[in-house]
């Protein structure tokens, strides 16, 4: 496993910090997520499988632009 973190923008909004956490979540191999509204940013474990260009994709895919810190 290792640490992962990317920055988020876009988010406004509570609703906005639990559909970020919900799709970092389904991508398999990653666990312990942790999305700060305040900071613009999730920060989470990542296992191999879990490439930062599916972490990336995960993420815009519920509307936000993202990239790896």
């Amino acid at each position: 496993m290792r640490n992962v973190e990317l920055k988020v923008e876009g988010m406004h909004c509570p609703k906005c910090v639990a559909k970020t956490k919900a799709a970092l979540e389904a991508v398999p191999g990653v666990r312990n997520v942790e999305v700060s509204l305040e900071e613009g940013k999730a920060t989470l474990e990542a296992g191999v499988v879990a490439s930062d260009d599916k972490l990336v994709a995960a993420v815009e895919g519920v509307g936000f632009k993202a990239s790896v810190a």
